[in-house]
């Protein structure tokens, strides 16, 4: 009997849905950082076995919309309720289960099998844990209920065991040797846009978003030209830095773990221009996927 589904994964910022995601597929298809939002796009993972295909969609973290953009970002967590086989709902051992009444109700109104992942279980004692389990078992109760730390991959072995027990019968939907339906030039955006996110502080990571305007694969090498683009002169000033310093360092940063992820050396160029308010320019958006053209 063979096994398939597509397994979408919420939650709300921060709470480690992109850090379970890749230890569930074993690859880093997102972006990992310590900041929230970093995930903006719907991101697929594909784990194929002998007998089962999961299908895995990482989505952004759920927010009170600011900016078109963030609409667009939620509307892929909008989705991810129509399309699922199975729901996988993050949270973590800070946050309380009302942080977002409304979708824990849209969450308790599904007919598809639903986990509960309580993530970042290395912080706290077993005794808060235990409560904390019971109190989203008294909410959810035909909820699975998985403590986990994602980030030293503790149970999710246990995780990814659950979710082949309730995938529904089913042909696979990708060929066995395919990752994800992202394309490469997807990922070297993604890996710029997280070094950012990792090395510039306040508005500057939310403001920027990464173009690859070319990518072209040679037997040896791989060259990347990318534009950076931010929302004011001010923050192009401050993304390039003083003499280049600050870019070059991220540059830096970008190429070694894009030749990790590739396998190839990288050459990789990088230009920022200023787009004003970007983040809520419709047609914009929607040529860079966040809005339905």
């Amino acid at each position: 009997m063979y096994r398939s589904g597509f397994v979408n994964i919420i939650g709300n910022p921060n709470v480690g849905k992109s850090t379970l995601m890749n230890a569930l597929t074993g690859e880093r298809l997102s972006v990992v950082t310590a900041k929230a939002q970093t995930t903006r796009h719907r991101i697929m993972g594909i784990v194929s076995g002998d007998d089962y295909q999961i299908v895995f969609s990482d989505t952004p973290g759920i927010i009170k919309p600011k900016y078109r953009m963030q609409e667009g970002m939620m509307e892929f967590v909008n989705i991810a309720f129509t399309d699922a086989d199975v729901m996988v709902y993050v949270t973590d051992v800070v946050e309380t289960p009302d942080k977002n009444a409304g979708y824990i109700e849209k969450i308790s109104g599904l007919t598809i099998p639903v986990l509960v992942v309580i993530n970042k279980i290395d912080l706290t004692t077993p005794d808060k844990l235990d409560r904390l389990s019971d109190l989203w078992k008294s909410l959810l109760p035909a909820a699975i209920i998985i403590p986990t730390s994602a980030k030293e991959k503790f149970n999710v072995d246990t995780v990814g065991k659950a979710i082949r027990s309730v995938l529904p019968e089913g042909p696979a939907y990708y060929p066995k040797d395919e990752m994800t339906d992202k394309p490469e030039r997807f990922f070297a955006s993604e890996i710029l846009r997280g070094k950012i996110f990792e090395n510039y502080e306040k508005e500057i990571p939310y403001c920027t978003e990464v173009i690859v305007e070319t990518f072209k694969e040679e037997k040896a090498i791989i060259r990347i030209q990318t534009l950076i683009y931010v929302e004011r002169e001010t923050q192009k000033a401050i993304l390039i830095g003083k003499q280049g310093a600050a870019m070059k360092k991220t540059a830096t940063e970008a190429r070694k773990e894009m030749e990790h992820f590739f396998g190839k050396k990288i050459f990789l160029e990088t230009f920022v221009k200023v787009k004003k308010e970007w983040r809520n320019d419709e047609n914009y958006l929607k040529n860079l996927g966040y809005l339905n053209k």
